[in-house]
């Protein structure tokens, strides 16, 4: 299969499985992600085959929509052999997969430049505009609550304690979200991210202005 059939193959697969999606995780995050990885791919001078399919299936794997990080990523591995990608990409792609995730800020670093192009366009889907409302998609997605000033933000947590402590939409912006500018590996993500950055810290402003009811 040449690459463009298994691009397109892949861009089906994703919608399928994730078109249905409320936590923030669904087809347009990955419409998104992937769009944002073909341009920073092309600005850096990533191979553009494996970004592309890195960024189509990178959600397919994720742990929070599927019994455990090991089930996803067999259903990914699974999908790239049915579908004949070669073996070097195949690896490649799930190595980009299987290394991306922000958990808790202590995930590992990438290795690869598709690697770097690949978390960064997942990491500027989570900032600015549509970062924000995604963020308070997917605190109402695990029934947490929008703001509690009396529960602050966590500083250091594991990957377990990330994923199943108690937080609440706001706190994710200071556990997470606004971390994210200053861990951008390309230049050119960098660059995207500072105005998705201030966006954020415009929005928190006013939203921590009008809490209380007096503005």
């Amino acid at each position: 299969m040449d690459k463009e059939s298994i691009l397109a193959q892949a861009t089906a697969f994703a919608r399928d499985v994730l078109e249905q999606d409320s936590s923030g995780h669904d087809w347009w995050h990955i419409h998104r992600v992937t769009q944002l990885a073909r341009t920073i791919a092309h600005e850096e001078g990533a191979d553009p085959f494996v970004c592309e399919l890195a960024a189509l299936l990178h959600d397919i794997a994720d742990e929070k929509l599927n019994e455990s990080e090991a089930a996803g990523l067999e259903k990914v591995r699974a999908w790239l052999r049915e579908h004949e990608v070669e073996t070097d990409e195949s690896a490649h792609v799930m190595e980009i997969i299987s290394t991306m995730s922000f958990k808790g800020g202590n995930g590992a670093g990438m290795r690869t430049l598709e690697g770097r192009v690949v978390q960064d366009a997942d990491r500027l889907d989570a900032i600015g505009a549509v970062g924000i409302a995604r963020c308070f998609a997917y605190s109402g997605w695990k029934g947490q609550l929008i703001h509690d000033p009396e529960q602050k933000p966590r500083e250091e947590m594991t990957a377990q304690e990330y994923r199943h402590g108690k937080s609440t939409a706001v706190n994710h912006f200071y556990e997470k979200l606004l971390l994210l500018k200053d861990r951008m590996n390309t230049e050119f993500a960098k660059k995207l991210a500072a105005e998705r950055h201030r966006v954020m810290e415009e929005f928190l402003s006013r939203l921590h202005g009008e809490w209380d009811g007096k503005m």
